[in-house]
């Protein structure tokens, strides 16, 4: 028996490589660096450095790419352009996460537990408060949760694929679970989205067994091949395509699976839900896209029905519950929800401008995002004692915040148009183009629908701004809240802000650059 040693092409794997290895090194760091206030300026440095690092790493190789892109891991994994834009637009979102996840009080308070392992309000966790314990390892998590998304942006194999899944999700269900306060509102949020996504996982296994036994293979070039080929198992193809994407629709929080949403956002730390809402949304849409334009692309007509209803469902609910939310953190979950239906327009009709317009896309909803969570950690309660506890996260707490602080609630109020797709916005680029992308496909209903319920979201994010400058502060309240000044976070707000605004006024090179990038290498059969 011989062994053939396999060739391995490291070059284009090395934003990922970056990024993994760090996370490794993080790992020793939290056993070998005893001071926890020396281990946490380490892990941050590390974490930020290995991010910058694999930015411009993905850059470079997106500006000296050769050809269409590079097959690498016996055609397991495809990057092209259209990989590394999407890697740059999670990287991106990793450097604001981890400022965020950096980010304290004014009394040296940061957003996780003391003790992650210790149950909520037990002695343990009041001990490791008062000792000053630090959840370090928050850090290597968030860059494993990176290296996954950087790597489902870029497999073109169902089983890799569900390797990359796991990587990223598995950090992110230990991350909701690390909340400061409200405990028991984090473990309650963190458990729904572990059993959930163990249930999708299964799903897309289950769909992606089902296209092996009637393909023959799990790489997208060969289901593509085998599903134009492969005669008297339509109904085989169809079912797994089905599941396949409902463990996809699944991590984009899509009606009818988002059950989990509304729970692990609020529960979880904001810094947290700020990371998830952006970069999870932005890695289910490029593995969707991957999927359907490179795997299934030969279903379209038989797969519409699902796009159109699944869209639907999405922007109705998703608007429709949060008109009646008190709760910030949940009324931005159902907006995320919305936002998922409106992702999936640009799908309608598989149109051929979709792998272009949607990183844009998502790159515009995620900074509002990251943006509007990182406005909501600085907005705090103070208790009749004059301390600063949590969040304050009930929507009438908010009254008043323009004159408290308008340079703070004007950024929210930005965040928010975004979202709504006003003009002079980044969002409203971002769903002109997604939108333009169903209209060329005839997908015009679809997008009428999306239209209306954009004007109808638009009330509930005016409803703030208005609470924010226009509403006075309920009597015998005006101590109850008290913003508070974090660096890292402002950090996080202005760059985010800055970016909205750029991207609404003059979005033209970015446009260009996801246009070239909106061309797919199929693979070496493609």
């Amino acid at each position: 028996m011989t062994f053939t040693t396999p060739e391995i092409v490291w070059a284009p794997l090395v934003p990922v490589i970056v990024v993994l290895g760090a996370a490794a090194v993080g790992i020793l760091v939290e056993a070998f660096v005893r001071s926890a206030q020396a281990r946490r300026r380490v892990q941050l440095g590390l974490s930020l450095v290995a991010l910058l690092v694999a930015a411009g790493a993905a850059v470079i190789q997106w500006a000296t790419l050769d050809g269409a892109g590079t097959v690498v891991l016996a055609e397991m994994m495809t990057v092209d352009r259209q990989s590394l834009a999407w890697q740059t637009v999670i990287l991106v979102f990793g450097i604001l996460g981890t400022l965020l996840f950096a980010a304290r009080t004014r009394a040296g308070e940061e957003a996780f537990t003391p003790l992650g392992a210790a149950s909520p309000g037990s002695a343990e966790e009041t001990i490791a408060r008062r000792k000053g314990f630090q959840v370090t390892e928050v850090f290597p998590l968030a860059l494993f949760a990176v290296g996954g998304m950087m790597l489902f942006t870029s497999v073109t194999d169902l089983i890799f694929l569900f390797v990359a899944l796991e990587v990223f999700s598995l950090p992110l269900y230990i991350l909701v679970a690390l909340a400061r306060r409200r405990r028991m509102l984090s473990h309650e949020g963190a458990l729904k989205y572990f059993l959930l996504g163990a249930f999708s996982s299964a799903l897309f296994l289950f769909g992606a067994a089902l296209l092996y036994g009637a393909t023959g293979s799990t790489s997208f070039a060969g289901i593509a091949a085998g599903i134009g080929s492969v005669a008297g198992l339509d109904a085989l193809i169809l079912a797994g395509a089905v599941l396949v994407l409902v463990g996809l629709l699944f991590k984009l929080g899509a009606v009818p699976f988002h059950s989990w949403t509304p729970d692990a956002y609020q529960g979880a730390p904001s810094p947290v839900t700020a990371f998830m809402g952006a970069a999870t949304k932005a890695a289910a849409t490029a593995a969707l896209v991957r999927v359907v334009y490179a795997a299934l692309y030969g279903l379209e007509w038989e797969l519409s029905w699902l796009i159109w209803a699944v869209a639907i469902a999405s922007m109705l609910l998703g608007t429709v519950v949060a008109l009646v939310q008190t709760e910030l953190k949940r009324m931005l979950a159902y907006s995320s929800i919305a936002h998922a239906g409106f992702i999936l327009v640009a799908f309608a009709g598989f149109s051929g401008a979709a792998p272009s317009a949607l990183p844009f896309y998502l790159l515009t909803y995620g900074l509002a995002t990251m943006g509007a969570f990182a406005v909501i950690t600085q907005v705090r309660e103070r208790a009749e004692d004059g301390t600063v506890t949590g969040e304050a996260t009930r929507l009438g707490q908010w009254a008043g915040l323009g004159r408290r602080s308008p340079w703070l609630a004007g950024a929210m109020a930005l965040f928010l148009l975004s979202f709504a797709g006003i003009p002079l916005t980044a969002g409203f680029v971002g769903k002109f183009v997604a939108f333009a992308a169903a209209v060329s496909e005839g997908a015009w209903p679809l997008v009428l629908i999306a239209v209306v319920a954009s004007a109808a979201a638009a009330f509930f994010y005016v409803r703030l701004v208005v609470l924010m400058f226009l509403t006075d502060v309920p009597e015998g309240q005006e101590d109850a809240v008290e913003v508070d000044y974090s660096p890292l976070a402002r950090t996080v707000v202005a760059i985010a802000a800055i970016a909205i605004v750029l991207l609404g006024v003059i979005p033209g090179p970015v446009l260009t650059a996801f246009e070239d990038a909106g061309v797919l290498l199929l693979g070496a059969a493609g």
